[in-house]
């Protein structure tokens, strides 16, 4: 494992990967621990802030190009964007069954799955990995 590729990527994929990995970890540590509490609130609101800036980070990347600067996974991150928003709302109207699958499935879909599609070759977690290509 080499962490000089994430390194040499730029500021951008660095603040990336650094807020996905922390949505990542945050998100697992929510889901164990008993819901209802202020440390559930805290640390939810923490993992949408680290989810804002995934979201962010993603468009300021564009090492993929399908339409102009843009790809599929700009088109993710609005999708993204729109799953996450409607799952702080379902909190703030305390809908928590509609809560807890939204951010389940944004949680295993957006962050979960997503992290395996950055172990592809080409892309920089592969690099770190399993090292160069």
């Amino acid at each position: 494992m080499d962490i000089n590729p994430l390194l040499d990527a730029g500021a951008i994929i660095v603040f990336h990967v650094a807020t996905a990995m922390l949505s990542l970890i945050l998100g697992i540590y929510i889901f164990i621990h008993p819901k209802g509490r202020t440390i559930h609130f805290w640390l939810g609101r923490t993992w949408i802030v680290a989810m804002l800036g995934v979201i962010a980070s993603s468009f300021l990347i564009f090492d993929i190009r399908l339409w102009g600067p843009f790809s599929h996974i700009h088109l993710l991150s609005l999708f993204t964007l729109g799953i996450l928003w409607t799952g702080w709302r379902a909190a703030r109207n305390h809908q928590r069954t509609r809560h807890a699958i939204t951010m389940v499935t944004l949680w295993i879909g957006a962050l979960g799955l997503n992290f395996w599609f950055t172990l592809l070759p080409g892309r920089v977690l592969h690099q770190v990995v399993f090292g160069a290509d």
